[in-house]
């Protein structure tokens, strides 16, 4: 067993292209989930936004800007 997890003598080389591998695999699966939890943030606050903005010009007589 001791022998396998030297790799013969190149175990630092083959353990840290291992190590690579998996951060370089886990960042595939987390990033794209972070950008879709932060557009949906960002369309969220764009409708709260415009129904603001909506509320504020009918409230007020304001003509539609179409």
């Amino acid at each position: 067993m001791k022998e396998f997890f030297a790799m013969g003598g190149y175990a630092f080389y083959v353990w840290m292209s291992y190590g690579i591998a998996l951060v370089v695999l886990v960042a595939n699966l987390v990033a794209p989930r972070m950008q879709r939890r932060r557009l949906l943030a960002d369309i969220a606050r764009r409708r709260r936004r415009e129904k603001r903005a909506e509320a504020q010009t009918g409230s007020r007589g304001g003509k539609d800007p179409t």
